[in-house]
């Protein structure tokens, strides 16, 4: 280690990629192997860190075993000569990028996922990774027990965030606090913010604006205590003097015990002066806090309840009815409690789980979970299915989850169609039946009659599956696919647990590209075009083409801009449209075809607010939307031709039109008459910006006219910056393994007045997800529509080709879907996400799905069976508002009582049918109605 530390002190200008590669896995293997509680861990951005993972990794694309701790845990992908990566940057995880200088009091977005948004990086990596590259914020984490035995470490990523209630002044304060903090810790955190002694105060759960419990154990934990994130916390003061103002009002966040800038309701709760306790004692400043709750609330010492619609839980109803049990919300649990709901409610799972089950429990399925799922759930459906109405904690079951289904793990919020398939296949798994799975191999149709098939699939798939799952949820349906070269039919038939129904029929996409000229022809304009959702690269670019005219000489050079810097060059043309997401941003810049030419990459630069106006090279940051232009290899690169080519590719953003066809003073006169394409009012083809080796031999030396001296500053290796109008005669040197040459543009005041670059700025996302029109609205989509597109015949998509048994080579064959055999329960999906790079998309759509006959006989392809297939909703979760704070909810009809309610966590209330529909419908539940010609199964 003491190599490590002396290497670790080095510059890291001075290490290659492979050396920093190597440093960064030895200090990484050392601290692991010293881990425990308490350690800090440091959370970065996964876009800085896949980049630094493709820096170190790219000269070694053909040995991934040699990647070593950095590639086995973070899954490098580098092969290409990338440049080093700039300082670190975790804006994106933080919700006030202004606020990130300060390092203290920095709250994180509420949906981060690990390995998505963020990787955890030991403090030893981070540190010298911080030394190297410098940056931030700053955004540490501490290492906690977690799990039954308190034995596995996990680092607390999202500590509590609790609201903390003064009820007579109403002063506000959030505390962000470590849920393994003991009572005492919230005790004096409390204190220090309400200027209050120890003495005076007692402090209560108050969980949904009702007190639950006087939390006066002071070694006992949060977690112990069952404090979840975002509740409330009562502070009562017991002996204010003489009326007083109690504390300094506040309206601020503590985070860890730092301020921080929101706010959220604050409530403490001054007692009468003298209050009899116990007939003689007196609540008195030097008073015991080891009282029992029971003697406070005798002797009135506890508030009434807020006047709040927070402060009621449920309703009342005749008797003590079963089946309303709310669910807490452990901290962004939502989407547990809104799936488990409808799973519980179900009929046939609600009496099988309350019968005795435990025989069918498969102890020995490597498939399942040895029956820990299923004895979780087991037990979480007796608890809400018990008499009474105090909503149940599902922390056992969140724990068992979380160690079967890491990705469920922590306090994030999760989509909770995720987790009901996760369910749904894990309890099958866990109660199948079948002990020894027998192998079977599948026959193609071969012309044999459907029906045949059908049953012959189905009868193989229940010798290896059978559990109440199949019984209730799993039905079948026929797939065909057809060889668009021979016209080979394959016809197979696959089961189903639930339908996953689009909600946008279309098999295209809109997209929208910035496509800039790089002789300077014309301002660059925002072109959309549709293509198909699995295209590739090249459909996206002779769309383009044909939108903007592209002339037979000239091509679209299509990149990715992020942070105004060039992210990629998609030249590819067979790279999938999948991977451009609807929030990226792309522009196109049309260039000559030819061969043997580098690209010129020109970086718009400003100066920050606030600084002085002399040009200091730190004080600029990149801006705007970074421009391309074509460089020919074959003769000798001159700085003048550049300068020459920048102001060309600028001027139809000069302001005065007298400008626009000003020469340049000393640049001009020496590429007149030698070569028509350095002229700058020239409107001529693209071919015009490629430089010509005559007008490189005859630059001259003169000073160039002022009003058009924009700065321009050529990055040479190591990031070093040459001014370009310094020895405008000189060849530029570039290194053989580069493919482009960087230039900074620098736009004072001066230049900015003199140029409209209001055109560089605001480049277009491809897709614009905006609000939902009032046309979607009072036109809704209806569920009959979603399940024909989902039935309809498509292609295949070109990563899910198929294999020809008769071309003997895959084929992107069309593919068609049946219903052949439905289930008792049939779960329906709505698809109102689409995900992007860094966030959810969710489509609004209002779909007018029935409550009663929902009629699925003509949708039935088998005939064997001709009775009428009528279905009927029985439960539905609910996603209210946006992904970044997004809630979800149940709705779920009681059978027995042939009544809606409403669940919503803790809280369960009565809910007309009517209310029943809305435009925040996610996962419908419905139940095979029985005609009166109906059987006992399909």
């Amino acid at each position: 280690m003491a190599a490590v530390s002396m290497r670790s002190r080095s510059r890291s200008m001075e290490l290659s990629p492979e050396e920093e590669r190597i440093l960064i896995r030895d200090i990484a293997l050392a601290a692991e192997a010293n881990s425990k509680e308490g350690d800090i861990f440091y959370l970065l951005t996964q876009r800085w860190w896949q980049h630094w993972i493709d820096y170190v990794n790219q000269d070694q694309p053909n040995n991934p075993n040699d990647v070593s701790f950095v590639s086995e845990h973070y899954d490098s992908a580098g092969s290409s000569t990338l440049k080093r990566p700039a300082g670190i940057d975790n804006s994106d995880l933080i919700y006030d990028a202004a606020s990130a200088d300060t390092n203290s009091g920095i709250d994180i977005h509420d949906t981060l996922l690990e390995g998505r948004d963020y990787v955890l990086l030991p403090q030893e990596v981070w540190n010298q990774l911080h030394t190297w590259y410098g940056g931030g914020p700053t955004l540490p984490r501490k290492v906690i027990s977690s799990g039954l035995s308190q034995t596995e470490m996990a680092v607390e990523v999202y500590p509590l965030r609790l609201q903390l209630l003064v009820m007579p002044k109403g002063d506000r304060s959030i505390i962000r606090i470590s849920k393994k903090e003991t009572i005492a810790e919230l005790h004096r955190s409390a204190c220090d913010i309400f200027d209050l002694s120890m003495e005076q105060v007692c402090i209560w759960d108050y969980y949904g604006r009702r007190k639950h419990a006087l939390m006066n154990d002071m070694d006992k934990t949060l977690d112990d205590a069952n404090i979840q994130m975002d509740q409330d916390i009562l502070v009562e003061v017991l002996n204010p003097v003489n009326g007083t103002t109690l504390g300094r009002s506040t309206s601020s966040v503590r985070y860890n015990g730092s301020l921080e800038k929101e706010g959220a309701s604050v409530l403490v709760e001054p007692s009468k002066s003298s209050l009899s306790i116990a007939g003689g004692l007196s609540a008195t400043k030097g008073a015991s806090r080891s009282y029992s709750v029971e003697l406070i609330q005798s002797q009135g010492l506890i508030a009434r309840e807020l006047d709040t619609p927070y402060g009621t839980i449920g309703v009342s109803t005749r008797g003590s009815s079963c089946g309303l049990t709310g669910l807490q919300n452990l901290g962004n649990t939502c989407f547990m409690n809104s799936a488990i709901q409808c799973l519980v409610h179900t009929p046939e799972f609600a009496r099988y789980f309350r019968e005795d089950y435990h025989q069918e429990i498969n102890w020995q399925n490597p498939l399942g979970m040895v029956g820990e799922l299923a004895l979780a759930f087991g037990e979480l459906l007796r608890k809400l299915w018990a008499p009474g109405r105090t909503p149940v904690a599902p922390r056992p079951f969140k724990t068992k989850l979380a160690r079967f289904a890491p990705q469920f793990s922590g306090y994030n919020q999760h989509d909770s169609q995720e987790l009901l398939a996760f369910l749904l296949d894990g309890l099958h798994e866990d109660l199948n039946r079948v002990k020894h799975k027998p192998y079977i191999k599948s026959r193609d149709a071969d012309g044999r009659p459907d029906e045949d098939v059908a049953d012959e699939y189905w009868a193989n798939h229940i010798a290896r599956n059978d559990s109440i799952i199949v019984d209730v949820c799993q039905g079948q349906y026929k797939s065909t696919l057809v060889c668009p070269i021979c016209n080979k039919v394959s016809v197979t038939f696959d089961p189903f647990m639930y339908l996953s129904l689009p909600l946008q029929s279309t098999t295209t996409r809109t997209m929208t590209v910035t496509v800039f000229t790089s002789d300077g022809s014309a301002l660059p304009s925002a072109c959309t075009v549709t293509v198909p959702k699995q295209g590739r690269c090249r459909d996206l670019i002779q769309m383009l083409s044909n939108a903007s005219s592209v002339k037979h000489s000239e091509k679209l050079l299509l990149v990715e801009i992020q942070h105004h810097m060039i992210q990629r060059f998609l030249e590819d043309p067979l790279i999938s449209l999948s991977t451009i997401k609807d929030d990226d941003h792309l522009a196109a810049f049309k260039v000559p075809k030819l061969a043997n030419t580098k690209y010129l990459q020109l970086i718009h630069r400003r100066r920050e607010q606030g600084n002085s106006d002399s040009q200091i090279t730190s004080g600029w940051k990149p801006y705007g939307t970074p421009l391309v232009l074509p460089i020919s290899c074959d003769d000798e690169i001159i700085g003048g031709n550049i300068l020459m080519m920048v102001h060309k590719m600028l001027s139809p953003m000069l302001r005065t039109k007298s400008l626009e066809h000003t020469k340049i003073s000393g640049l001009s006169s020496a590429t007149e008459g030698s070569d028509p394409s350095l002229d700058l009012c020239s409107g001529g083809a693209c071919t015009d910006s490629v430089v010509s080796n005559s007008a490189n031999k005859d630059i001259t030396s003169s000073k160039p006219v002022s009003s058009l001296e924009l700065p321009l500053q050529l990055v040479g290796e190591n990031n070093t910056c040459t001014d370009l109008w310094v020895g405008v005669e000189k060849a530029i040197r570039l290194a053989s393994s580069s493919t482009s040459i960087l230039i900074y543009v620098d736009w004072s005041q001066k230049f900015l007045e003199k140029y409209d670059t209001h055109y560089l700025e605001n480049l277009p996302e491809v897709f614009k997800y905006g609000p939902v029109t009032k046309k979607a609205r009072t036109e809704p989509l209806s569920l009959y529509t979603c399940l024909e597109a989902f039935l309809r015949e498509e292609p295949l998509v070109p990563e899910d080709m198929w294999y020809c048994p008769q071309c003997k080579e895959r084929r992107q064959a069309s593919k068609k879907l049946d219903l052949w055999r439905l289930p008792e329960v049939l779960v329906i999906h709505l698809k109102r996400f689409s995900y992007s790079r860094s966030m959810k998309h969710k489509l609004e759509t209002f779909v007018d799905f029935p409550i009663h006959d929902f009629d699925l006989t003509n949708y039935v392809a088998s005939k064997k069976n001709a009775r009428r297939q009528l279905y009927e909703l029985y439960a539905l979760t609910n996603h209210i508002g946006g992904m970044g704070s997004g809630h979800y909810t149940a709705h779920i009809k009681l059978l027995d009582e042939n009544r809606w309610y409403s669940f919503d966590d803790s809280c369960v209330s009565p809910i007309n049918e009517e209310e029943v529909k809305s435009g925040a419908a996610y996962v419908l539940f419905y139940r095979r109605v029985m005609t009166e010609d109906a059987d006992a199964s399909c």
